[in-house]
């Protein structure tokens, strides 16, 4: 029988395709870092994952994240992703949460048998929540800074919180958790210095505070590649 994985076990073995399809990740946010981040994780051989994300799929969507077409336009994001993965891995197992992480709804997120977390939320509240309950249950997490207002791939980078630089994102969570007293999270983050964007959100209607960053196709996506495949090579390695 044709494995659809034999380009991937060429090298990651064919032990390390059988650790990923015993494996279970849970990714917080299916926008363009969480969206290419699930898809590379399904890819590679991981066969469990839970998607996390109480969005739709809006038209500003479209010139960077995997879920939005013109035909999927308002859809659930979550539902959207579960669909395409189901077609690349009809073996595959998608939980979904149509949720935001708040306090009273981080709890109905069952993360029992998660290997890791990966956080691609943007909201600061929700990122702190979810690292918190990550250290509480002993679950090891890979948090994404901010990816707006950037446009150079090769400044991404991985690594923990307190090395963080130049990261808007990364300045305020490192304060945050300075606070709670909460040490050694690992993050993805670029050392670029943020761009002004050309046309102020004020000056377009067409424009949100929600998603004022300006953004690019490839920095969340490259981002997101970057994740699952940190991920994915701690996943094999560890067990």
């Amino acid at each position: 029988m044709e494995n659809q994985f034999i380009r991937s076990e060429m090298l990651l073995t064919e032990n390390g395709i059988k650790t990923l399809q015993n494996s279970h990740v849970a990714v917080f946010g299916v926008g363009g870092v969480g969206g290419h981040c699930i898809e590379t994780l399904v890819r590679s051989g991981v066969k469990e994952v839970s998607i996390i994300d109480n969005d739709t799929v809006s038209l500003s969507n479209l010139n960077r994240q995997i879920v939005a077409l013109h035909s999927t336009i308002g859809q659930s994001k979550v539902e959207v992703m579960k669909k395409r993965l189901l077609d690349i891995n009809p073996d595959a197992i998608i939980h979904t949460y149509e949720t935001f992480v708040l306090k009273d709804t981080i709890n109905e997120i069952d993360l029992v048998g998660v290997d890791y977390i990966i956080d691609c939320i943007d909201t600061m509240v929700a990122k702190i929540l979810l690292i918190e309950k990550a250290k509480e249950i002993q679950i090891p997490i890979i948090c994404s800074m901010g990816t707006g207002n950037k446009l150079d791939p090769t400044k991404l980078q991985i690594g923990d919180i307190s090395k963080t630089s130049y990261d808007p994102v990364a300045k305020v969570l490192r304060r945050e958790l300075k606070a709670r007293h909460i040490k050694k999270v690992e993050v993805l983050w670029s050392t670029e210095q943020p761009i002004k964007p050309m046309i102020p959100w004020e000056d377009n209607p067409n424009i949100t505070k929600r998603n004022v960053p300006g953004s690019v196709a490839f920095m969340p996506n490259i981002a997101g590649i970057m994740l699952a495949g940190h991920v994915i090579l701690q996943i094999i390695d560890k067990k």
